[in-house]
């Protein structure tokens, strides 16, 4: 008897390992989706699918379909009515679990993104992982027909490219759903997204012509960080201070800039490393931001006729740094304050130091951070000055 009990135990755990996936699906019956684009139209909603050729892709020749994506556009009262009318216009099942770009058109920023948001969190087929930029002055359906070189698929390209762009230049800001999502939810702080703009002549780029030019006719460009009141976009922070912005919340891991010299002409600096402090205070029984900035940099190029082996012009380069670096942060921090918008988690700081101020404050905090005191300390150490030593201006004056 108990030799039968175990055969049949024997037979039913086969049956569950030879049983298959129940969800699974076969490659050939998806439509690989990577870049999605959300925008108004009337009342109702656009939903733009960039949707990966995979034949023209993995192929080393071509199968006729001439570029490496398709999109497809459907309208909706919501986002997910308008993404399964999308299936009348695509013979296989739309598949957004490699989903790496979110594009949302600036005219549905400025009404609100919190309900077309909803559905792309309750869906347990994609992944959060992907980021979420606004298409400034556009659409998000122009944004993703357009065609990039390079990166044979745009989404691709705007992934990647946000991603170095943030690294190496600093005035953009990479942003998954999660992240925004929770900013959105939280009290103590507005969220931000990077923009992205189209230049050059919008109709070109979604032609094949535009991936067989040197120099292509229409392009995908980072522009700008979009500040949000709430759900809504209100307002952009220009290059300087996204800068700023990036400073204060201790994003920028490294970037380049310039100085002007002393005796006039400029000089290049890179940013090699940079910390980024922001502690609350309560003085006098009114909240105030403290923000300590350290940094330190290499002279990279110089225009200038300058001795760069003087001390005192050393410190006198930092000492412009500072001016420099404490104006970006201020332009910010305006910024912000005329849209009374809290993008820096300034009331977060104000309830760790003083909880009980906070519930005060809490009610009116826009009002309150309007007119809040910002205290800026930037403390700004030149390291390197290159393989040499002086510049080659300043040696070719001395011959």
């Amino acid at each position: 008897m108990k030799r039968l009990g175990r055969i049949l135990c024997t037979l039913i755990l086969v049956g569950v390992v030879l049983s298959g996936c129940w969800d699974r699906h076969e490659l050939n019956d998806l439509a690989i989706t990577v870049g999605v684009g959300f925008d108004k139209s009337g009342k109702d909603y656009l939903v733009t699918a960039q949707i990966v050729n995979p034949s023209e892709v993995a192929a080393k020749k071509g199968s006729g379909y001439g570029t490496s994506i398709t999109t497809f556009s459907a309208t909706g009262v919501s986002t997910l009515e308008a993404a399964r009318k999308l299936t009348t216009l695509i013979p296989r099942k739309i598949f957004g679990s490699h989903l790496r770009i979110l594009v949302i058109g600036e005219e549905l920023a400025r009404e609100g993104v919190s309900k077309v948001l909803d559905g792309l969190a309750r869906d347990h087929e994609i992944r959060s992982d992907f980021y979420i930029i606004v298409a400034r002055d556009t659409t998000a359906a122009s944004v993703l027909k357009i065609l990039t070189p390079i990166e044979r698929i745009p989404a691709n390209k705007m992934f990647k490219t946000l991603e170095s762009s943030e690294k190496a230049w600093a005035p953009t800001v990479s942003v998954e759903l999660d992240r925004f999502i929770s900013n959105l939810a939280e009290p103590t702080r507005n969220p931000v997204l990077t923009g992205i703009r189209i230049r050059g002549e919008v109709q070109k780029g979604k032609s094949k012509t535009n991936l067989s030019e040197t120099t292509p006719t229409s392009y995908l460009e980072y522009s700008g960080i979009a500040l949000f009141k709430k759900d809504k976009l209100v307002d952009w922070l220009n290059e300087e201070e996204s800068k700023g912005f990036n400073y204060i919340m201790g994003n920028v891991k490294s970037t380049m800039g310039h100085l002007n010299c002393p005796q006039g002409e400029t000089l290049s600096i890179e940013v090699i490393r940079t910390n980024a402090k922001v502690k609350g205070h309560i003085v006098n029984g009114k909240p105030e931001i403290n923000i300590n900035l350290f940094i330190e940099q290499n002279i990279s190029e110089v225009h200038c006729q300058i001795d760069l082996l003087d001390p005192n012009t050393i410190h006198e380069l930092e000492q412009i740094s500072k001016t420099t670096l404490k104006q970006f942060m201020t332009s910010a921090i305006k910024k912000a304050k005329q849209n009374k918008a809290d993008i820096f988690g300034f009331g977060e700081a104000i309830e760790d130091v003083s909880p009980k101020t906070w519930l005060k404050v809490k009610s009116d905090w826009e009002d309150e951070f309007s007119k809040l005191k910002v205290n800026i300390d930037t403390d700004v150490h030149i390291r390197g000055l290159g393989t040499t030593n002086n510049s080659i201006i300043e040696r070719s004056g001395e011959e």
